[in-house]
């Protein structure tokens, strides 16, 4: 399976764990970034080249969502809840900067082959 896929699922599983303990006001929100997860994991599947620049683009939105939030940053400065404040750590910046890193890993192996089919025919 390909890193970037199993980033994806773990980001997926990561989430649906904390749909039950988020603000209810914002479930219609957090179960639209879940489908998001779900549908580019689905399209990495089938060809992780289509699923790299949405998977950057929605880290990147993560992250700084997070950081600027003064609810999230107070969770996670306080550790309280200590379950959301764990969750947000690993699910809105380790696993998110992950993503980032395998989806760059990816673009080079998908750049680095194209090269190699392209000096080959030469």
């Amino acid at each position: 399976m390909k890193p970037v896929t199993v980033v994806l699922i773990m980001i997926s599983v990561v989430g649906m764990i904390s749909l039950p303990l988020g603000d209810p006001k914002f479930l219609l929100v957090a179960i639209g970034l879940e489908a998001s997860f779900i549908a580019l994991t689905v399209l990495s599947v089938k060809s992780v080249k289509y699923a790299i620049i949405p998977n950057i683009a929605i880290a990147c939105v993560i992250i700084v969502g997070n950081t600027l939030s003064p609810t999230h940053t107070d969770i996670m400065l306080t550790l309280t809840p200590i379950y959301n404040a764990l969750i947000l750590i690993a699910g809105g910046y380790a696993l998110q900067g992950l993503l980032i890193i395998t989806s760059i890993q990816a673009y080079k192996n998908m750049n680095r082959v194209t090269k190699e089919k392209i000096d080959h025919m030469d």
